[in-house]
């Protein structure tokens, strides 16, 4: 290459160097966010030709760039410039989404890009000769400011950004910080407690450092206890290789108070402290100790159990607020430490100490009276024929009291009867033994009335009554309070009550507890994993209950007061209905054999329980009657030795001739004294295996215990394969079944089945509403009512309709709402009708009159006709005529139905259609029910609408056909005058 030519193009070169070097682009006053309407000043310059642009290059979290032009303008050779221009960034990055303006993803980052490009070339790097960039701050969703849009909105607009407002984005909930129980658990000592799981976090840094810390843990464990028996803590640890630590705390949890434990995990280091409270006094505990390996915590894996569990029973007592910090521990000082509001707005240790003097002073009573009854006993024996008649008919007389002998007012009644109860028992005199009492004096004098007036004078024996041990006064006196019966409503005490009740394991207080935990009831944080464990426990006890059948336990009947049929078939064993029963069974009807045996079973229909006289119809109707069903029976009664001796091969002699006459149950029978008596496995399975096949509810059960004790032949311990056989036990009516899948889904099974535990404390609540002790209360509500005793009847209705019991629930609200003779105040009256109404029609398959009545009271009272329909409507769904009627009624009377009513009625189509043609459809579905009861009311109600239809449409027809008659008639009864006039024959 020629020299000259070679330097020309290094000469060039250099000049193009030089001239891109001195372009320059720089903003001077760049915004710290993105911002509407920012006056920018930008200073630049350029030797040739060029164009400045302006970018907001954003990056958002799912890392994906985008990169948006604000501005562009031409620049010409000179000297610098400076531009200042109204710079508006896009709207979703300033403002607040709202329907209009479009919601975005998360913005990471923002940069605010100026720089200076040459056309003619290439779009790349190179062609970028100068460049200035500021990084801007973008703002969090909820911390931009709303746009005030300066316009009109069409409708469509303005519906749509109504529908989106619920929509917005909200920061993802990380509970780094778990309340795991925010209330107050009683706990009973078995295996029953709540149980709790934890999802990863959704943030990746979170998630980073909660992943890290599993084999570090850093985190705080803070339990509130108050425990019945005192006793050591017991700390255990795993570590990486699945070796155990585990160490003993070095002080003894007090009695009777209230304590805060925290267990704060620093790597291998456990710091236990406990803070205790009684009245003023702190109490504090500490300890550290060091595990011998690492230890491993992660806290997404299995379940935590506050209470009893699978494997360890839990502690008598009761479980305050119980709080889990993940991955941090935060300052901590025992000498802040204070009791909790909840555990302060109860006042349990108020209570037990009211209750500790009370007892002392019944106790010293007791030991007084028993030994001047010791006393007098052994003088009686000394006394002459003279001390005899001087003392004949009368008590001794003192002429003065003893200290203890002295009771205020409200407890005489206590020192009556515990002075009754020494003379009349001596050293068999007992505080239960007076609770028990109390508790019947108390009952006795219910009974006795005929309002809510002397029920606040009740009230204390009812309350002494469960200071000394009763838990059924605790219990009634809950629900007093609860319910506000004749008393001031104390939902407090109310729920105080029924926790020392339900810790000391009494069926209907667990079952009253699950019930406020599972709803919410006043105002009660609304808790599945807590109701369940109240309902699991007396579901367990409900099956025990069932295989150890006693007196004191009647078969659970859903009743309903409104149902007279159901009421007339009501008897007892002197009833003409149980007597026709009886003779029937004599003649040989094997039904009517089967149906007293029941009745007297299970204290069905308003039978007394009595298991001898049911095990001899039983009998007879096996061995007389051959009937397969008594056969069964008579057979299970015989192998468990209810109401008769038990004697198991003459068992299996009636199970087999049941079985042969193809009784499934029977075969179920077999197969369990197989697997429980010759453990027989594969007999026992083949004969599970052929029930299931036929339905039976007792072989699915059988064949998942089976599977999950490994009990089957030829196959492992399947836990799987147990839950899918529970599952099938429980759908086909299984009690015990429904209480073991309802514990599948509390836990779950990793990989297989997901927690459930929305479901599983319905399957508990079903199994546990089956319990005996229940079916009792229920039967003397019953009675009380069958007897005109309208006071004890919704007491006891009370009791079960506040442990959450439908039927119950209905009953009381429907005595409130009939209120016969006035036996309630008006105002008591019709707040006990709404709430326990309300309360029914939130269960899963409530009775159709509860929505009838809710509507009417909507519609009478608060006028609120909306929600009168919506009532409505539910009872028509359900095949309720009178539903139907009253939103023909609500149509006739002017009010339109709303669309969403029609839809669910299958309507739709009649919104825009004639009134008269929506009211004949209405009234011809309520015609149309299986209720012939309405089939008259509703055709009349027809009629009515097709009669005044007709007379609208042809008004004016009939209107003009009655002129022209009223014109008429004169010259039409002349006429046929003079034809009669005509055809008169003459006289000559």
């Amino acid at each position: 290459m020629d020299f000259q030519i070679l330097y020309k193009y290094i000469c060039q070169f250099c000049l193009v160097q030089i001239v891109w070097g001195l372009d320059s682009v720089k903003l001077l006053n760049p915004p710290d966010e993105p911002l509407s309407d920012h006056l920018l000043k930008i200073l630049y310059s350029c030797d040739a030709p060029a164009t400045v642009q302006l970018d907001c290059i954003v990056s958002f979290e799912t890392g994906i760039t985008s990169t948006l032009q604000l501005k562009k303008w031409s620049c010409v050779p000179g000297d610098p410039e400076i531009k200042t221009l109204v710079v508006n960034f896009p709207d979703w990055l300033v403002y607040q989404p709202d329907g209009i303006i479009p919601d975005s993803q998360w913005v990471l980052s923002c940069i605010l890009l100026a720089s200076v490009r040459y056309s003619g070339l290439d779009d790349s790097e190179g062609s970028v000769t100068a460049q200035n960039l500021a990084t801007l701050q973008p703002k969090a969703f909820f911390s931009r400011p709303v746009k005030q849009h300066q316009l009109c909105f069409s409708w469509s607009t303005q519906m749509l950004k109504l529908t989106q407002q619920s929509a917005k984005k909200q920061c993802p909930l990380e509970q780094e910080t778990v309340h795991f129980l925010p209330s107050m658990y009683a706990s009973t000592g078995e295996s029953f407690g709540i149980t709790k799981t934890l999802d990863s976090y959704s943030s990746e840094f979170l998630e980073y450092l909660r992943v890290k810390a599993i084999s570090l843990p850093w985190c705080m464990f803070s339990i509130w206890v108050f425990v019945t028996k005192s006793g050591q803590l017991h700390v255990q640890m795993d570590g990486e290789a699945e070796e155990s630590s585990a160490f003993v705390s070095q002080f003894k949890v007090p009695l009777n108070e209230w304590c805060q434990i925290s267990v704060m995990l620093h790597g291998r280091t456990v710091t236990l402290s406990m803070v205790c409270m009684d009245k003023e006094q702190r109490t504090v505990y500490s300890q550290e100790y060091v595990m011998g390996h690492a230890v491993v915590l992660d806290d997404t894996e299995g379940y935590f159990v506050i209470g009893g569990g699978k494997y360890i029973r839990g502690v008598e007592g009761y479980f305050g607020p119980v709080v889990y910090h993940r991955n941090r521990i935060p300052p901590y000082s025992m000498s802040e430490v204070v009791i909790p509001d909840v555990i302060r707005a109860l006042n349990l240790t108020g209570w037990l100490q009211i209750c500790q003097r009370f007892r002392l002073e019944m106790d010293v009573k007791i030991s007084g009276y028993s030994f001047r009854a010791e006393q007098e006993k052994e003088s009686d024996t000394c006394f002459d024929a003279f001390h005899e008649w001087m003392g004949k008919d009368r008590l001794p007389s003192y002429s003065h009291c003893e200290l203890w002998e002295a009771a205020v007012p409200h407890r005489r009644q206590a020192a009556d009867l515990a002075k009754f109860l020494a003379f009349k028992h001596g050293e068999g005199a007992s505080l239960p033994a007076l609770g028990r009492a109390l508790y019947s004096l108390s009952l006795h004098k219910l009974s006795r009335t005929s309002s809510t007036g002397v029920v606040s004078r009740i009230l204390p024996l009812l309350l002494q009554a469960g200071c000394l041990a009763d838990n059924r006064a605790l219990h009634m006196s809950s629900v007093l309070y609860s319910a506000g019966l004749g008393v001031k409503e104390q939902p407090n005490k109310a729920w105080l009550l029924a926790l020392m009740a339900a810790q000391k394991d009494d069926r209907l207080a667990l079952l009253h507890l699950g019930h406020m935990h599972h709803q919410g009831v006043h105002g009660l944080p609304t808790d599945p994993d807590l109701a369940y464990a109240y309902y699991a426990n007396i579901a367990k006890q409900t099956t025990l209950d069932r295989h150890n059948h006693t007196p004191e336990q009647t078969y659970v009947e859903a009743v309903y007061l409104n149902n007279d049929e159901v009421l007339s078939l009501q008897t007892n064993t002197h009833h003409h209905i149980f007597q026709w029963l009886k003779l029937q069974a004599r003649r040989g009807a094997a039904e009517a054999e089967q149906a007293v045996a029941r009745m007297l079973y299970w204290g069905q229909q308003g039978v007394t329980p009595d298991i001898q006289t049911a095990a001899r119809h039983y009998e007879r109707g096996a061995v007389q009657w051959e009937d397969p069903v008594s056969m069964y029976d008579y057979g299970i009664v015989l192998m468990h030795g209810h109401g008769v001796q038990k004697d198991i091969p003459k068992a299996l002699t009636f199970l087999k001739k049941a079985m042969e006459k193809d009784f499934v149950p029977a075969i179920n029978a077999l197969a369990w004294y197989y697997e429980k008596f010759n453990q027989d496995y594969e007999q026992a399975v083949k004969l599970w295996e052929q029930a299931d096949e036929l339905g039976s509810p007792d072989a699915a059960l059988n064949l998942a215990v089976m599977h999950s004790q490994g009990l089957y032949p030829g196959k492992a311990a399947d836990q799987f394969m147990a839950y899918q056989y529970y599952l099938k036990s429980a759908e086909r009516g299984h009690i015990r079944g429904a209480v073991q899948l309802a514990s599948y889904w509390t836990t779950g099974i990793p990989g297989q089945v997901n927690r459930r535990p929305s479901d599983a404390v319905l399957w508990a609540k079903w199994a546990a509403e089956h319990n005996g002790y229940l079916g009792s209360i229920l039967r003397k509500a019953l009675d009380s009512n069958l007897k005109s005793d309208m006071f004890s009847s919704l007491l006891y209705y009370m009791m079960a309709a506040e442990s959450g019991y439908p039927p119950a629930q209905f009953n009381a609200a429907y005595l409130c709402d009939q209120n016969m003779l006035g036996f309630l105040d008006p105002s008591f009256a019709s707040n006990c009708t709404w709430r326990y109404y309300n309360l029914t029609i939130q269960s899963q398959n409530p009775d159709p009159h509860a929505f009838i009545r809710m509507g009417d009271l909507l519609c009478e009272g608060q006028k609120d006709l909306c929600s009168a329909a919506e009532m409505y409507t539910r009872a028509a769904l359900r095949d309720e005529p009178q539903g139907w009627y009253n939103l023909g009624l609500l149509t006739a009377e002017g009010y339109r139905l709303p669309l969403s009513v029609l839809i669910q009625l299958g309507l739709s189509e009649l919104y825009m259609a004639d009134n008269s043609l929506l009211l004949s459809t209405l009234y011809e579905r309520c015609r149309d029910s299986e209720d012939t009861d309405s089939y008259l009311p509703c055709s009349l109600a027809l009629f009515k609408v097709h009669l005044q239809s007709f007379q609208k449409d042809y008004s004016t027809a009939i209107t003009f056909s009655t002129t022209v008659a009223a014109v008429a008639a004169p010259t039409i009864f002349l006429i046929i005058l003079g034809m009669l006039r005509r055809h008169v024959p003459s006289p000559t």
